[in-house]
């Protein structure tokens, strides 16, 4: 199956569908963490038509996430928002057959539709909690594969820094894996 993996430069995903013995992409506007020989490293839009058959989007959160909320007028006001949804919509309406988007508890549910499930860490395998929402199309849910103790907000208490940012949006390997397990 040929899968893309879209706003995401940590690799994560695509490796848990490329071990699987998938054709695998990542995508972003950052070069990849991992091995970049299955990276492109561009605007996701000049790639959507290149025949994916599965597409799992990670579209930044910046200015959609309810963490943010405090400054979601003034994000309104200068258009940033609306970029962000209408990248979202962009994602959503791609001519790839099955798709889940990526994002945590979001505006998205308001504006454009409600998430079809929302997941967290300690049900692969990660003693955290992060409430991680998922839109889907022509995909199941994901099962649980691991459920564990000790969930902390290890995420979210995460000392400021300029690379905080980066260490929050990474996917955990468990449910990059289950990603790959369940929907490949």
């Amino acid at each position: 199956m040929r899968v893309l993996v879209a706003c995401e430069f940590s690799g994560r995903v695509r490796d848990a569908f490329r071990a699987l013995g998938h054709d695998a992409w990542s995508c972003d506007l950052l070069e990849c963490e991992s091995d970049s020989k299955w990276h492109y490293q561009g605007c996701v839009e000049n790639i959507l038509e290149n025949g994916w058959d599965l597409m799992v989007a990670h579209p930044p959160c910046t200015h959609l996430a309810v963490s943010g909320s405090r400054w979601f007028a003034e994000k309104r006001a200068d258009g940033r928002q609306q970029k962000a949804l209408d990248f979202v919509q962009m994602l959503m309406n791609s001519p790839i057959e099955k798709w889940a988007i990526e994002n945590p508890v979001s505006i998205i549910s308001t504006v454009i539709r409600k998430p079809d499930q929302i997941i967290q860490p300690w049900q692969f395998g990660h003693g955290e909690t992060k409430a991680t929402c998922l839109w889907l199309k022509n995909l199941p849910k994901l099962q649980p594969t691991k459920i564990v103790e000790g969930r902390q907000a290890r995420i979210h208490k995460m000392s400021p820094g300029p690379e905080r940012w980066k260490h929050r949006s990474r996917t955990f390997e468990g449910i990059a894996e289950a990603m790959g397990r369940q929907w490949g």
